[in-house]
């Protein structure tokens, strides 16, 4: 239909040749074949040119609505062939966007490929596990590893220290002895814990650092998530560990505190994705996050 076109606008053959950089005999024999497929004869040969049928009238008009649809289409599938076009869904631990890397990596993204579509959506990291290998999203932000791991690309991106959320009244805070508390001072403290069953990864973390600092912490009510278990930390119902990046998160009556000591637990922030996964734009994705977190030497909280 291009070479009709080209002859069409022409009026002749041979110019027609020379604009599409291609021998007359050829593009005649093109012509011809349109027409025996169509059943029409597209043109009338002159001694000077060739002029349109009626027939070809109407095919022109057409072509010039198709060509440019049909451009528009092979573009669009290079596109995404490369990962510059389509759809990534994100899947987030509730903690993991606070760390500032996940949505600096994602405005990256957004930035270098803006044809690919990206939906976020929040998951304890039990759900979010499954979500994967349904393929219900593409790739997930965790805290803590799936017990199997089977099926599933893994990769560490950071870690970032733990701190303790603390009720404004609690005596510790009130203290002015140190400006920084040890794990082991908070031996006495209920501890507020989160996610036991669906996402452990920050649970275990609070029980193996408190064990690490000699003793086994109080556990207090469970809260489903983060912003829950912080109202309880601010109602005086105990303490929690928390990722430092949450500090980001303001809640009244709550103070957070740095540790010191020898105890220096940490929160892992990593990524998962589904093995051998055919899309262009999440092997795109993948590439970028590991390459801005190996870039990442001292990470931003």
């Amino acid at each position: 239909m291009r070479y009709f076109a080209a002859t069409a606008e022409a009026g002749h053959i041979t110019r027609a040749a020379e604009r599409l950089n291609m021998q007359q005999p050829p593009l005649s024999r093109q012509i011809k074949a349109l027409e025996r497929e169509l059943g029409v004869q597209l043109f009338r040969r002159k001694a000077r040119g060739v002029e349109l049928t009626d027939a070809g009238h109407t095919l022109l008009q057409a072509s010039r609505d198709i060509l440019p649809r049909v451009q528009r289409a092979i573009e669009a599938t290079q596109r995404t062939a490369q990962g510059e076009q389509g759809q990534v869904r994100i899947g987030a631990a509730p903690t993991a966007p606070f760390n500032s890397f996940v949505p600096r990596v994602i405005r990256a993204f957004r930035e270098a490929f803006p044809r690919v579509t990206l939906t976020i959506e929040e998951s304890l990291s039990h759900d979010l596990f499954q979500r994967l290998r349904d393929d219900q999203i593409d790739v997930a932000f965790y805290r803590s590893a799936p017990a199997d791991g089977a099926g599933l690309k893994l990769d560490s991106l950071l870690t970032e220290p733990m701190i303790m959320a603390v009720p404004i009244g609690n005596p510790l805070v009130k203290s002015a002895r140190r400006s920084k508390l040890s794990l082991r001072d908070f031996a006495d403290e209920t501890f507020i814990v989160y996610g036991r069953r669906l996402g452990p990864g920050l649970y275990d973390a609070t029980v193996a650092a408190c064990h690490d600092a000699g003793f086994s912490p109080r556990l207090g009510q469970e809260a489903p998530r983060i912003v829950s278990t912080l109202n309880l930390v601010a109602a005086g119902l105990g303490v929690a560990m928390v990722p430092a990046s949450l500090q980001h998160m303001k809640v009244d009556g709550v103070r957070y505190c740095p540790l010191s000591g020898p105890v220096q637990p940490k929160a892992l922030l990593a990524l998962a994705s589904r093995r051998g996964d055919p899309s262009a734009s999440v092997r795109q994705f993948l590439k970028l996050v590991v390459r801005m977190a190996a870039a990442s030497s001292r990470p931003r909280f």
